[in-house]
Formats: structure tokens, sequence, C-alpha cells
């Protein structure tokens, strides 16, 4: 059985597949109530009630929110639903131990394609850069500034190679994931005085939804396999493991880090 983590909830920032519902399972094992937020169709949603199923049969709540995490008035409005929620329960303050950043929505083109009708726009830019890297810092300063994480907390962001190298039409997410990472630095420099710890983890290529988004995903694939020396591509549970075991408090001088969770596929190279 896994350790408890001591009860509280983990907010995690695209729960309903790959990381973030990987994630959720595993800090529910560990004693954490799990909020939520996702922006699903009705389509996906059998997938979301299953998830929150398997959540509440481990005795932990639920509190799903289907909205854009990247809109800051659905964004006050979940972080005020949690506050009144963690009071209505008598939680003990403050109540957010983990905030777990896993959007992957973003614009996949090119800079500069031969037809430039297909090159990337600057509201493409603009919306990949809000959504997987700046909300970082919205969903931080909201959860800290009113009181709902305190000393102990951990912050995580998914990242991933591509913050430093180029892949074909990638150039957007690139972007934001490198903005990300400076985010993280900076959010943990000002949260060291509060004890608030904030890392962003660097998976090995996973096999997920979003990746299968990536034009020439299939030979990122391949090519992970042969040169990860573990043997094995990674999977969201290697992540959700590791985030559970960074989340406890033994991890509280570990901060700023971009820290690989692949195996060996990172130092491997090509």
């Amino acid at each position: 059985m896994a350790e408890s983590l001591g009860g509280g909830y983990a907010v995690i920032l695209g729960v309903s597949s790959g990381f973030g519902a990987a994630c959720a399972l595993e800090l529910a094992r560990c004693g954490l109530d799990v909020v939520g937020v996702h922006l699903d169709r009705r389509s996906a949603m059998p997938m979301v009630d299953e998830l929150k199923q398997r959540i509440a049969a481990m005795g932990r709540e639920a509190l799903f929110f289907n909205v854009n995490a990247a809109d800051s008035e659905k964004r006050a409005e979940v972080v005020a639903a949690v506050a009144a929620r963690a009071a209505e329960r008598g939680l003990a303050q403050p109540p957010v131990k983990v905030l777990l950043h896993s959007l992957a929505f973003g614009t996949l083109r090119p800079f500069l394609a031969p037809d430039s009708k297909e090159s990337v726009t600057q509201a493409q830019i603009e919306m990949t850069l809000d959504v997987m890297a700046s909300s970082l810092l919205y969903w931080s300063q909201r959860l800290v500034e009113g009181g709902l994480m305190g000393s102990g907390g951990r912050i995580f962001a998914m990242t991933s190679e591509g913050s430093t190298i180029s892949w074909p039409q990638y150039g957007p997410v690139s972007m934001a994931k490198a903005a990300l990472e400076a985010c993280v630095r900076q959010l943990a420099v000002e949260l060291a005085p509060r004890a608030i710890t904030v890392n962003a983890i660097r998976a090995g290529v996973t096999d997920t939804a979003a990746l299968r988004k990536i034009p020439g995903s299939e030979r990122m694939l391949d090519s992970a396999l042969r040169r990860n020396p573990s043997g094995r591509l990674t999977t969201c549970e290697d992540v959700a493991k590791t985030v559970a075991l960074l989340s406890r408090p033994e991890s509280a001088w570990m901060t700023g880090n971009v820290l690989g969770v692949d195996g060996g596929e990172h130092v491997a190279g090509c």
C-alpha cells in the first residue's frame, strides 16, 4: 500500500488523461483528495467519470471541473469552490498540498511554412504560451496568495526534451516548454522562503494521446525505444510514482530543477 501523504488536496490541471490521470490515481492512493481541472467534450466524459469513480473507490474525494484552465474567471471560480469545500469539510489549512500542471493543448505548426497560410500565427503562439506556460504562474498565484497552499506545498510542471531541441512543427510548444521551465526557476526562488518547492518533470517519450498529435510521433516513439538504456518507453505511471515520491516531506530541499524521469533516455543521446 502507498505511504500516506497526510491528507489534503492535489490540484491537477489536465486531469482527464495521460500524466494527469495517472498522477491523480497515485496521489489518491497516497491519501490526497483530487481537484481535477480538464476541458473535454461530452464524448470524453465516460472516461472522466471512470477516473472519478476509481478515486472515490479509494475513499478519496474527486472534485472535478470541466473548464478552461487558462481562463482567469474560471480559475478564480475553481479556487473559490475549493476553498469553500475545504472549509465545509473542516480540512486543515492550507488544504492544497500539490499542484500539478499537465496541460497539453497548443498549436503544432511550422514557424515558416512553404505556404504562408500554414505558418503559425501570433494568436496561436500566444494561446500556446498562455495555456502551456503562463497558466502555471497564475494558478500558483491564486493558490498561494489565496492561502490555499503554504509550507510544505509542492508544485510540479510537465516539460519535455522539446524545450531544448527542435522537432518538426513543434516550435510553438517548444517555446512554451522553455518558458515553463523559466517560470519554474523563478517560482522556486520566490516561493523558497514559504517552504514551497517547484520542479519541472521532464518525462521520457511517453505514448499518450497528446504525443500522438505531434507529426512524426511514431518515429519519436521508435527512436526513444531504441536509445533508452532501460529497454522500454517511459509510462505515465513512472511519472506518477515520481510525483508522489517528491510530494513527501523528505524532498523539501529539492527545488528549481528540471528532473528527468526517463530510465536514462535523455543522457543516452541519439
